[in-house]
């Protein structure tokens, strides 16, 4: 069910609020670009600094206004498993179509700990479930044979995204789980190397720009047209590297804003770009013969 081109969708403030009119002109962008699926409120959606208010305004919001056009994934993983109970119930509550859950961060759970935690969300929220394995962000790694206990005795575990340089990982989840369990890329750039060794798709920032140009590369590569597909990857890798020359999602809502789809707005602690990253990233925006409207490069 969940394959092919995700976005990894900003959430866009004004005022120092979410802006639900910009989220709706995201989403309608993504659903006239054929974009598979819409994450929200996952890293690039700013989670840690929504409230919890927010969080389930902004999931809420995505559902209703998607209405059926495209699926909605919500992110709702949280360090504490009652706060990710309560995230991934109200997701269901409000019809997304599956849940994103992140590894717990900065507690540092063991390995038996992952196991329990998203063992006891899985089995009290029966929606399809990926996990989102990021270790330079959480400080630990969701241990292949983790994953392979989760999806033995959960199935509604159906999907992992990983963030990782890690490919002989990729290799091994691929042999623990088979074809029926979904890998999605969550790099860019690492997306086409990933794909080859049997990951399904990504879950991308760069599709908050480019999502025709991402979709046809991931496309190709499910239908086994790596010549195709490794053209575009080059063809997209300064726009993928330029995404992140700063901490994500500060550059990517940076070019939605140089492009005119919502304000350049963040909360502390992520703050503007520098002047001259900000110059580099809308010269190559221009590069790639994109209409910025903002900002003068």
């Amino acid at each position: 069910m969940f394959y092919g081109s995700i976005v990894a969708l900003i959430t866009p403030f004004r005022q120092g609020q979410v802006d639900l009119r910009a989220l709706e002109g995201l989403i309608d962008f993504h659903v006239n670009n054929q974009t598979d699926a819409v994450l929200v409120c996952g890293t690039t959606g700013e989670s840690p600094t929504l409230t919890f208010e927010e969080h389930k305004r902004v999931v809420e919001h995505a559902v209703r206004h998607s209405a059926g056009r495209i699926k909605v994934i919500a992110g709702t993983g949280a360090n504490a498993t009652h706060e990710a109970v309560e995230l991934t119930s109200h997701a269901k509550e409000v019809g997304a179509d599956a849940c994103l859950l992140v590894a717990p961060y900065y507690n540092k759970p063991t390995q038996e700990g992952l196991y329990r935690h998203f063992k006891a969300v899985a089995e009290e929220v029966d929606i399809p479930i990926i996990l989102y394995n990021i270790p330079s962000r959480t400080g630990v790694e969701i241990a292949p044979e983790t994953i392979y206990r989760l999806v033995k005795d959960c199935p509604n575990i159906v999907a992992s995204k990983e963030s990782t340089p890690n490919m002989d990982r990729i290799s091994e989840l691929r042999k623990l789980l088979g074809e029926n369990f979904t890998l999605l890329s969550g790099d860019d750039s690492l997306t086409l190397p990933m794909m080859a060794l049997g990951a399904k798709g990504v879950i991308s920032v760069a599709n908050n720009v480019m999502p025709r140009e991402v979709k046809a590369m991931v496309d190709y590569a499910l239908q086994g047209d790596f010549l195709k597909a490794r053209e575009l990857h080059y063809y997209l890798l300064d726009l993928f590297r330029v995404l992140f020359i700063e901490t994500n999602p500060i550059p990517v809502k940076t070019a939605c804003w140089a492009l005119g789809m919502c304000e350049k707005e963040f909360r502390l602690p992520l703050c503007p770009m520098s002047a001259d990253k900000e110059k580099k990233l809308i010269q190559t925006l221009k590069a790639y013969q994109l209409k910025t409207v903002r900002g003068d490069g």
